[in-house]
Parts: structure tokens; sequence; C-alpha cells
């Protein structure tokens, strides 16, 4: 999204959100951390309260990445309601987070991102599987908040 002046809209807080807080919203917001570390608060929710995914755990761990720690949460279980951008990653999950801010001058968007959990097959077709949900998270990431790379790589 870009301001009136043609730059990027730099949230200083940004909710992602999914449809249990287990896999594309925890990753969404370790990589967020990751390439752009102290740019932003980060936080994710789900529309209901998953269990830890160890397929997402894995995948994040190939690339340096721990959330392994992760503990699934809801719209209803966080203390701060105030966010200047909540990017969701499921259609439920965009219907709650409008739903949620729509007494608040929060922008919203829709990253549509399919569940790997869905996917079938051998371990590694299903790794693969979240393995391009990871990699599109880090391309649109990187588009939506211009990412730079650092002189060291």
């Amino acid at each position: 999204m870009r301001t009136a002046l043609g730059g990027v809209f730099r949230p200083s807080s940004v909710l992602f959100a999914c449809g249990m807080n287990a896999i594309r919203s925890p990753m969404a917001a370790a990589l967020s951390r990751h390439l752009f570390p102290g740019s932003f608060y980060v936080k994710s929710v789900g529309v209901r309260c998953g269990k830890p995914d160890p397929f997402a755990a894995a995948v994040m761990e190939e690339i340096g990445l721990d959330i392994s720690e992760h503990e699934p949460s809801t719209f209803d279980d966080l203390e701060d309601s105030y966010f200047d951008l909540i990017i969701s990653l499921a259609p439920e999950a965009h219907h709650r987070a409008l739903e949620w801010s729509r007494s608040d001058a929060v922008e919203t968007e829709y990253w549509p991102t399919l569940d790997p959990a869905l996917a079938n097959g051998s371990r590694e077709q299903i790794m693969d599987s979240y393995r391009g949900v990871r990699d599109g998270l880090i391309a649109k990431l990187k588009d939506r908040f211009e990412w730079v790379s650092n002189a060291g790589g």
C-alpha cells in the first residue's frame, strides 16, 4: 500500500491472522521479525486456537528460524487491540479481522495463502507444500515492506 506521497505505508504494529495460528500467521510473524528487525511490533493470532505444527517448525528451522515454542492464540486472547495493520492469510481470518477492527482506524489486507496442512503425499511432498507457503510469505513481505538487503547479504 502506498501513502499519498508515494511511499510505502510503514506500520508501527502488524497483526498476522490465519485460521488456527499454527502455521501461516506464526510463519509470517517470525519472517517479519527476521527480515525487518525492530521495524515494527509483530503479533499473530487465529480465529480458533490450533496446536503447534511440527512441519511449520521444520521448514522454518531450515532457514534458521525457530517457531517450535510458538503458543497458538486467538483474537480473544489479545491483550492489546491496537494495530496499524492486520494482514489476514485465510478467508475466515479476514472476515474476523474486519469484524474485530470495524470500530478502529486500522488498515487491513488479505493475502490469500494456501493451507499446507491440507497437503497429501510423502513427507517430502508435504514439506514442499509448507516450503511453498514459507517462500511465498517471504516474497510477499519483501514486496509489501520494500525489503532491502544488508550489505552482508
